[in-house]
C-alpha cells in the first residue's frame, strides 16, 4: 500500500539529511524536460539535412534503447530511493573500482557539459538580443556569470525552489512546441500554401511548397544521402537524449518516490513520441525535407524559425531563440543540480578530510558547498573561452568527455543485471 510504501522509504532515509521537497508535477516536468534540449529546436535541421524523414525512425530507435536504460535505473531507485544517485549501484553491484571511476568521471563530464551550455546560454542571449538591433558581444562573459550565478542561487535556496524553477523551463519548452504541432495541424487542414522565401540565418531563397505529409512520403529513402551520414544522424541523436537520465538522481529528494518515479520512467517513450518524432513529423511536413541545406558558415537555419515564419508569425526568430535560451538555462539549472549531488556523494564516500567539508548539508537541507564548489568549476568557463588556443581544444576534448557517457550506460545496465541476480530485486 502507498502508507506502507512511505514508511519503508523513510525506514532507507535514516542516513538521508536532504529534503523531499520535490512534488509529483515537478518530477514528471524535470522528466519531460530532461528529454527536451537546444537540439531539437536549432539542430534538428541538421539532423533531417542529413538523412530525410528517416531521422524518425532514428529517434525512435534510439529513445527506445534510452528508454530501457531508463527502465533499469528506475527499477534500481526504486529499490532503494534513498540513493543520491545512480552511480550508487554501479559502486554497489561492480565493486567500489569501477563506482570510483564512474562517479569522478560522470561529476567530470557533468562540469564540461555545464560549461558548454553557459557558452551557449551567452551566444544564443545574444543573438536573441541581436534580433532588435542590441549588440553586446563584449558582454558576454558578464551574461554568463550572472546565468551561472543566479541558477547556482536557484539550487541553493531549497530543492522545491529548484524543482518550480525547472517545472516553469518544461513548460514554455513543450508550449513552444505543442504550439508548432497545432500549427502544422492547422495548415494541413486547410491546405496552406507558401511561396519561395527567403529565411534569415538561411543562405538563398528556400523554394515555396504545400503543407501535406506527401512531402514526408515523396521518394523516400533509408540513406537517401548516403549511409555514412545515415549512420553519423545516430551520433547528433544519442547527444540529443543525453542527460535524460537526470530524474533518476532526483528521487532522493522527490516525496512519495515510490509512486512517482515509475509513472516519470514509464511515460519518457510517449513523451518521445510526442515531442520529437511529433515535433519532427511536424516540421517536415510543413518544410520539404530536401529543403534543409548547410549554409556558407556552415550552419542551419533553425526548423522551428522557418515553420512560424512560413505562418506568417515575423517575429519568430526572437521567440524560438527566447525558448532556447529557456532550454539552455534549463540544461544548466539541471547540471548545477546534479553536480552538486554527485560532489556530494562522492565527498560523502571519500576518506579524505579536505573532502568531507562538501559532504555536508546546508540548513536549507541542500548540499551547498559542492553545489558551490561544481558552480566554481564551471566559472572557468568564460576564461577558457578567452584564450582561442586553448577554446578549441576544449571543445574537442568536451565532446570526447562526453562519448564517455556510453560507457557510463554500460556500467550501469551491467549493474542493473547484477541487481536482478541479488536478494535486492523486487519483481
Amino acid at each position: 500500500t502507498e502508507t506502507a510504501q512511505i514508511k519503508s522509504v523513510e525506514s532507507l532515509d535514516k542516513g538521508n539529511d536532504m529534503e523531499r521537497g520535490l512534488k509529483n508535477r515537478h518530477v514528471q516536468f524535470i522528466a519531460i524536460g530532461g528529454t527536451i534540449g537546444t537540439g531539437l529546436f536549432l539542430g534538428s535541421g541538421k539532423s533531417i539535412a542529413l538523412t530525410g524523414p528517416s531521422i524518425i525512425f532514428v529517434y525512435i530507435g534510439v529513445g527506445l534503447i534510452m528508454f530501457l536504460l531508463m527502465r533499469a535505473i528506475g527499477e534500481m531507485m526504486y529499490s532503494d530511493p534513498s540513493q543520491h544517485t545512480f552511480i550508487n549501484f554501479i559502486t554497489r553491484y561492480l565493486g567500489r573500482g569501477w563506482g570510483k571511476f564512474a562517479g569522478w568521471t560522470y561529476w567530470i563530464v557533468l562540469i564540461l557539459t555545464g560549461m558548454t551550455e553557459i557558452t551557449a546560454v551567452s551566444t544564443y542571449f545574444v543573438t536573441f538580443f541581436g534580433t532588435f538591433g542590441i549588440d553586446l558581444n563584449s558582454w558576454k562573459w558578464l551574461i554568463e556569470l550572472c546565468f551561472l550565478v543566479a541558477l547556482t542561487g536557484i539550487n541553493l535556496i531549497a530543492v522545491k525552489v529548484f524543482g518550480e524553477a525547472e517545472f516553469w523551463f518544461s513548460m514554455i519548452k513543450i508550449t513552444l512546441i505543442v504550439g508548432l504541432i497545432v500549427t502544422a495541424i492547422v495548415m494541413l487542414i486547410i491546405g496552406f500554401s507558401y511561396p519561395a522565401t527567403h529565411i534569415e540565418g538561411v543562405d538563398g531563397t528556400v523554394s515555396g511548397a504545400t503543407v501535406s505529409l506527401t512531402n514526408i512520403t515523396d521518394g523516400f529513402q533509408l540513406a537517401p544521402n548516403g549511409w555514412m551520414n545515415f549512420f553519423m544522424s545516430f551520433q547528433m541523436v544519442f547527444f540529443a537524449y543525453q542527460l535524460i537520465e537526470f530524474v533518476g538522481v532526483t528521487v532522493s529528494e522527490t516525496q512519495n518516490p515510490r509512486k512517482v518515479l515509475p509513472k516519470a520512467v514509464n511515460e519518457l517513450i510517449v513523451r518521445i513520441l510526442i515531442f520529437y518524432v511529433g515535433a519532427l513529423v511536424a516540421i517536415m511536413a510543413i518544410v520539404p525535407w530536401r529543403n534543409f541545406h548547410q549554409n556558407a558558415d556552415g550552419s542551419f537555419g533553425s526548423p522551428f524559425i522557418m515553420v512560424f515564419k512560413y505562418a506568417g508569425l515575423d517575429w519568430a526568430a526572437a521567440l524560438v531563440f527566447f525558448v532556447v535560451i529557456t532550454a539552455a538555462a534549463s540544461a544548466l539549472n539541471s547540471l548545477i543540480y546534479s553536480a552538486g549531488r554527485h560532489l556530494y556523494q562522492l565527498a560523502s564516500d571519500s576518506e579524505s578530510p579536505a573532502m568531507a567539508r562538501l559532504a555536508e548539508v546546508s540548513d536549507h537541507k541542500v548540499p551547498a558547498k559542492a553545489i558551490v564548489a561544481s558552480g566554481c568549476m564551471i566559472l572557468f568557463s568564460p576564461i577558457i573561452n578567452a584564450i582561442p588556443g586553448i577554446s578549441g581544444a576544449f571543445v574537442l576534448f568536451a565532446s570526447a568527455a562526453s562519448a564517455v557517457v556510453i560507457f557510463i550506460y554500460v556500467l550501469t545496465m551491467l549493474a542493473h543485471h547484477r541487481y536482478r541476480q541479488s536478494s535486492d530485486f523486487l519483481p
